[in-house]
């Protein structure tokens, strides 16, 4: 989470590698499908589905026989990367809203690969036996909850959407904005329902945290963070010609939230580590069904 991870190389060359992949070559060459066999996915710092997704796939290819690498990084450059073509491709683009500056900024020069899961959402969370139900009632009960909303990353879209649209349309500017990063608004969302006391955090749902502490959502009757998301895969203009096959596996990619939360839970819901690798193969055995679809 929101962590760089060093990608992993491929130490075994000649016929043991093409014997275990059936199809790489070493040192960068071509899969036998017609791809390129190295592969570049970009990974925003800090979103926790899109690590996931990312990490799932990474695990996939790399039994298909492609060099995969994970770039770290936050949502600006990675679309500044797409567009140079930097990155092959990225697994985390909410729309119409969050993200979509960038892509009207970058637009001409990435690829939207579809749509694979029609269920996101921004949130307002609080812990669920909190004093309010909605965020209108949020900046008159505002001393309850230390008069702080505990946000993530400050390059954020949920952060953005926070500043310019929630906290003007409730009048909620009296009340301290602490921008940090996912994992510390994790750390403060444990360590408050772990105490018993009123939190609240800016979150998205699908997200993990939903199924691991006692929280709910408060009402946005004026519409503030937005209605329902679809999250997109974006890539490079070059990515269709360089990787035809992947191309068409990113395209069909589907994923609802239900399936996502469970290897969510997987890779962060108790763990302490970066190293997903032994995660994901975990929960490939436990779901084998579904991840042999996604090269089918």
């Amino acid at each position: 989470m929101r962590k760089g991870i060093f990608a992993k190389a491929i130490a075994l060359a000649g016929i043991a590698g093409l014997a275990l992949t059936g199809c790489a070559s070493t040192g960068g060459g071509t899969v036998e499908n017609g791809d390129e066999a190295d592969v570049t996915i970009a990974v925003f710092n800090g979103w926790d589905e899109g690590i996931a997704v990312s990490e799932l796939w990474k695990y996939v290819l790399e039994g298909q026989g492609y060099t995969v690498n994970l770039e770290y990084a936050d949502p600006a450059p990675v679309f500044t990367g797409l567009a140079d073509g930097d990155y092959d491709f990225t697994v985390d683009t909410w729309l119409p809203i969050t993200h979509a500056s960038y892509v009207e900024e970058y637009g001409d020069n990435i690829v939207d690969l579809g749509a694979w899961n029609d269920e996101a959402k921004l949130t307002i969370a609080v812990n669920e036996d909190a004093p309010i139900t909605s965020l209108e009632e949020l900046a008159d009960n505002a001393d309850e909850f230390g008069n702080q909303i505990i946000g993530i990353d400050p390059g954020a879209g949920l952060t953005k959407t926070t500043q310019e649209q929630v906290i003007p349309t409730y009048g909620l500017e009296n009340m301290e904005f602490v921008i940090s990063s996912t994992p510390g608004m994790l750390t403060e969302l444990e360590k408050a329902t772990s105490a018993g006391e009123n939190i609240v955090v800016t979150l998205w749902r699908p997200h993990w945290a939903y199924d691991e502490y006692p929280i709910r959502d408060l009402e946005d009757p004026e519409g503030a963070l937005g209605g329902a998301e679809s999250i997109h895969s974006y890539s490079s203009t070059d990515f269709a010609t360089s990787h035809p096959t992947l191309n068409g596996w990113m395209q069909n990619f589907t994923m609802d939230s239900e399936t996502l939360y469970s290897l969510e839970n997987a890779l962060f819901n108790g763990t302490d580590t970066t190293e997903y690798g032994p995660l994901v193969e975990q929960w490939a055995s436990e779901n084998q069904e579904f991840v042999d679809g996604l090269t089918q």
